[in-house]
C-alpha cells in the first residue's frame, strides 16, 4: 500500500537549510520515494497552521518510507538540518 510522508517545515536558516535539501533528494529517491509537493505555494484554509512550508513524499510501502527514514543518507540529511528548520514529519498509509 502507498505510504505518504507528510513534512511541515518552518525554516530558521536558509543557508543550512539548502545543505539538508541537497542531501535529503537523493536519500528520498534511492529508497524508493518520490517528491509530490516541495515547498510550493501555501495557503491556510482551516485552522492555526504555523509552518511556511510543506514537503509530500510518496513511497511504495510504508516500510519503504520507514526504511528512507532511517537510510544512511537521511540521518546525514537530517544532521545538516540541526539548527536549520523547525521540523515536523508523519508516515500516513494512503488508500
Amino acid at each position: 500500500m502507498t505510504a505518504y510522508v507528510v513534512t511541515a517545515i518552518s525554516v530558521t536558516d536558509a543557508t543550512k537549510y539548502e545543505d539538508y535539501k541537497r542531501l535529503s533528494g537523493p536519500a528520498v529517491a534511492a529508497n524508493g520515494g518520490r517528491f509530490i509537493a516541495r515547498g510550493g505555494a501555501l495557503e491556510v484554509l482551516e485552522g492555526d497552521w504555523p509552518h511556511k512550508r510543506v514537503v509530500l513524499l510518496e513511497f511504495p510501502t510504508v516500510d519503504a518510507a520507514k526504511k528512507f527514514y532511517t537510510s544512511v543518507e537521511y540521518v546525514a540529511a537530517r544532521q545538516a538540518r540541526v539548527g536549520a528548520a523547525e521540523f515536523n514529519m508523519v508516515i500516513v498509509e494512503g488508500v
